[in-house]
C-alpha cells in the first residue's frame, strides 16, 4: 500500500477582530488595528484552524483553537485581550471535538505543534495536555513567558510544553528550520514578523508536491499577494520578508496549496500527498 500524508483543515473557533488587524498597510490610523475609539461597524469575525496530520511516523497537530471556557466568559478566558479580539467556538468545534471525528482522543496525537502562542492558537492547550509531545520553538516560548500583556502564560499553566531549536536549513526566508521527523517531509520553518519564534509549517509529498501552512504570516492570500502585514508585528521588516518567502512558494507550480490560518475563503476539507 502507498504511503500518504493526510492533512486535515479543522477550524476550532472564530475571532471578531478590527478589520485593520489583519491588513496593516491599508489603514493610516497606526493603532487601528487595537480596536480602541472605533465602532462595531469596523469589525469582522474570522475563522480560527488548526490542522491535523496523518504521517506514517506519527498523528501531529498544529495549533489548537479556543478553549471551552471561551463559550462561557472572553473576560475569564482573555482578560484585557477583550479589547482586541472576541473569540467564539460553537458546539463540537473545540480541538478535542474536531479530533474525535476523526476518531483520536489528545492522548492519541503524537505532536502537538504550536506555530506561536497568540491566544487564538494557545487556548486550547489544556485540551491537548495528554498529547505525547507538545512543542513550540524556544525564542517563541522564552519571549511568550516574558510579555503577559501579549501572551497569556495561564493558557499552558500545568501543560508540558517543550522547545525546538530552530536549525540551519536550505529552507525559509531566514534559512532556519526544525524537522519534525528527521526525514524533511514535515518542518516547521522560521518565519517571524508577526511573532518573533513564528513558524509556518511544510509538509512535502515524495512527488514533490507541498502543502504550506503559513500560520499569520498573512491573514488571508491576499496578504502575501498583496504584500500586506498584520497590524500585530514584533517586527515588521521580518514579517515582509516571511510574506515574500510565502509569496514565492505559492507560486511554484509544485505548491497544492498555501493556507493562511484565518482566511475566510478557506473551508474546512482534507489534502493527501504521497510519502
Amino acid at each position: 500500500m502507498e504511503k500518504t500524508i493526510k492533512i486535515h483543515i479543522m477550524h476550532t473557533g472564530l475571532v471578531r477582530v478590527d478589520k485593520a488587524l489583519p491588513f496593516h498597510g491599508l489603514y493610516r490610523n497606526p493603532i487601528a488595528f487595537t480596536g480602541l475609539f472605533r465602532s462595531e461597524k469596523n469589525k469582522i469575525t474570522l475563522p480560527v484552524s488548526s490542522y491535523l496530520i496523518e504521517h506514517p511516523q506519527g498523528t501531529v497537530l498544529i495549533d489548537t483553537g479556543w478553549n471551552k471556557t471561551i463559550r462561557k466568559s472572553n473576560w475569564k478566558e482573555l482578560g484585557l485581550q477583550v479589547q482586541i479580539n472576541t473569540g467564539y467556538l460553537p458546539a463540537g468545534w473545540s480541538v478535542d471535538e474536531r479530533l474525535a471525528k476523526f476518531g483520536y482522543k489528545p492522548e492519541d496525537i503524537d505532536y502537538v505543534l504550536m506555530s506561536h502562542l497568540h491566544c487564538d492558537h494557545a487556548s486550547g492547550l489544556p485540551l491537548m495536555k495528554n498529547a505525547k509531545h507538545i512543542l513550540v520553538s524556544k525564542p517563541e516560548w522564552q519571549i511568550a513567558n516574558h510579555l503577559p500583556l501579549v501572551y497569556l502564560p495561564h493558557e499552558w499553566r500545568g501543560v508540558d510544553v517543550q522547545t525546538y531549536n530552530y536549525q540551519n536549513s536550505n529552507v525559509g526566508p531566514f534559512h532556519r528550520a526544525f524537522d519534525v521527523f528527521g526525514d524533511g517531509s514535515i518542518l516547521q520553518v522560521y518565519t517571524p514578523g508577526h511573532a518573533s519564534g513564528m513558524s509556518s509549517t511544510l509538509i512535502r509529498g515524495s512527488n514533490g508536491k507541498y502543502v504550506i501552512l503559513a500560520a499569520d504570516v498573512g491573514y488571508s492570500n491576499d496578504s502575501w499577494e498583496k504584500m500586506l502585514t498584520p497590524g500585530i508585528c514584533t517586527n515588521r521588516n521580518y514579517a515582509i520578508q516571511s510574506l515574500g518567502w510565502v509569496k514565492e512558494m505559492a507560486h511554484d507550480p509544485n505548491c497544492v496549496e498555501a493556507l493562511a490560518n484565518h482566511d475566510t475563503s478557506t473551508d474546512q476539507h482534507s489534502i493527501t500527498l504521497p510519502l
